[in-house]
């Protein structure tokens, strides 16, 4: 284990509790998108280039970009009723 790898797991263990930390929906979905890619460099760190790609295909872009218009959505339908 070098330097990087620490490095790499210091990154991963902060961004995840920083995700668990936020409270606000929209700012917790960013935060995610931020851990994803923290969890891809740790891939690259480990020499798993593949795996690290489609970490931030999903995590990084995909899944933060989902909820956040699932959020959109909702709080248009919340206008409507009111």
């Amino acid at each position: 284990m070098n330097v990087l790898h620490i490095v790499a797991l210091l990154g991963v263990a902060v961004g995840g509790t920083a995700t668990v930390l936020v409270r606000d929906v929209v700012r917790q979905a960013l935060v995610s998108g931020i851990f994803g890619l923290q969890l891809a460099l740790l891939f690259f760190s480990v020499q798993a280039p593949d795996v690290a790609i489609s970490q931030i295909v999903v995590a990084t872009v995909a899944v933060p970009v989902m909820v956040l218009l699932a959020l959109t959505k909702l709080d248009r339908e919340g206008d409507e009723e009111q």
